[in-house]
């Protein structure tokens, strides 16, 4: 890299790190994101850019494994200086203190901004109006599929019921002080009506010797657009250290004098594919299992969950087997871990997202695949994590938070395969319909 970037990012799960990606290229940030660190030559080869992701899978690692997996990215924002360096959240911020602890993360990246920032405040950013996040005084709330119904994220119908990090707290405050944040103050929605001059006086005065992090309320595109007028005129002494969805990246772009976009589907339509699409379904949000119902183009294959994660590798061949035997016929296919009835609680999700992440490399050995979609945060992150890429590009919008990318690899027949990653919660409910045929003519 030759310049300093505005942004770099780390995401907490691949879902999350290439929604921020088209977020950033929406904005019109040149953007890359990172599959894992390179080496100082590959990133001396990149060039200019604005925003540099990290892909990680912090979200569903202890403390002690989160702290090796962001050191290194604390040392990078040392070296590159970037004006932010944003923890990318979950836009649920569904975490705990033993898993996916935002407040570890905290304490482990504050070491790379910590030179010329003294004892100055992370900035926390609560909701993500673009995908049905509302953060109002302090509290989340947030859709039910696309354009459901709004709910506290206490009472959400699933994240509330999360399988591994449920939400029983929906004022942020009071969670991140569970995960070791403390001393978070609140800038609340309210104070945008006073203008930029009262806003600016109102968080001076909210900066206290006994504040460390200051939560900002986010409630539609306005706020974003002024917490970023406010990072424009109170540019930090060295890197600002921000938390939270990829809201962060449009209040980034507002800093850097750019116009943050709401949508570009019409902009830049996604393609039909070229050849059969493969998808993985890991997640058990209902709003996927309707996703997955709706996708009438695939071939749908069951695969036995429990037998996955228990990491029977005459299973896995064989599913493996009966996967590339489809796509060889030419035919779509989608495979869906379920366990029995339901979900099994002899089942861990990491072990059955760090199997179907072995199942996806497993079959791209047997047969090259073009573009594929996979659905589930940990699941992406593990499936991901299996290939052999080192980064990733934005294609185009397939649904609200859930970007087409293009994968970057030393390996031919992966260089260039198109990736969808998606949340459970995230994407209409023709998501994988659009896999298949694109958004042209939608």
């Amino acid at each position: 890299m030759s310049n300093a970037p505005a942004l770099l990012y780390y995401g907490d799960d691949f879902t999350g790190a290439t929604d921020a990606l088209a977020t950033a290229a929406r904005c019109g940030m040149r953007s890359l994101l990172l599959l894992g660190l390179l080496d100082a030559r590959r990133l001396r080869a990149i060039g200019e850019i604005d925003c540099l992701g990290i892909a990680g899978a912090a979200r569903s690692m202890p403390p002690a494994e989160m702290h090796a997996e962001l050191a290194p990215v604390a040392d990078l924002a040392r070296r590159l200086r970037p004006r932010v360096l944003h923890y990318k959240t979950c836009s649920t911020f569904d975490s705990s203190p033993g898993v996916g602890s935002i407040g570890e993360a905290v304490r482990v990246l504050a070491a790379g901004v910590a030179e010329g920032q003294g004892g100055a405040p992370v900035h926390v950013l609560g909701g993500q109006p673009g995908l049905g996040r509302y953060c109002l005084f302090g509290n989340l709330f947030a859709t039910a599929g696309s354009g459901g119904e709004v709910y506290r994220l206490d009472r959400h119908p699933t994240m509330s019921r999360h399988p591994v990090t449920p939400m029983h707290e929906a004022d942020l405050r009071r969670h991140l002080e569970r995960q070791g944040l403390a001393g978070v103050g609140l800038v609340p929605w309210t104070l945008h009506a006073g203008g930029d001059e009262a806003l600016d006086a109102a968080v001076l005065q909210a900066c206290g010797d006994d504040v460390h992090a200051l939560l900002w309320d986010v409630g539609d595109a306005a706020h974003l657009h002024a917490i970023g007028r406010h990072w424009r005129r109170r540019p930090a002494s060295g890197t600002r250290l921000a938390v939270g969805p990829s809201s962060v990246v449009e209040a980034v772009a507002v800093a850097e004098g750019l116009a943050p976009s709401a949508t570009d589907r019409a902009a830049s339509p996604v393609a039909p594919a070229r050849g059969p699409v493969l998808a993985l379904a890991g997640s058990l949000s209902p709003v996927t299992a309707a996703q997955v119902a709706a996708a009438v183009s695939f071939e749908p294959v069951t695969l036995d969950a429990r037998r996955l994660a228990a990491r029977d590798d005459a299973y896995r061949l064989e599913a493996a087997r009966t996967l590339a035997g489809h796509l060889e016929a030419g035919r779509h296919v989608l495979a869906c871990t379920v366990a029995g009835e339901g979900r099994n609680p002899d089942v861990q999700a990491r072990d059955l997202a760090v199997a179907g992440g072995q199942l996806l490399a497993e079959v791209l050995r047997r047969v090259p695949v073009r573009r594929v979609g996979i659905a589930g945060g940990d699941t992406s992150s593990h499936a991901v994590r299996a290939l052999d890429g080192w980064g990733l590009r934005y294609v185009g919008p397939l649904g609200p938070g859930a970007p087409l990318c293009r994968m970057h690899s030393d390996q031919p027949s992966l260089d260039g395969m198109e990736l969808m990653l998606k949340g459970g919660q995230m994407g209409g409910p023709d998501i994988f319909e659009r896999l298949v045929h694109g958004t042209t003519g939608r």
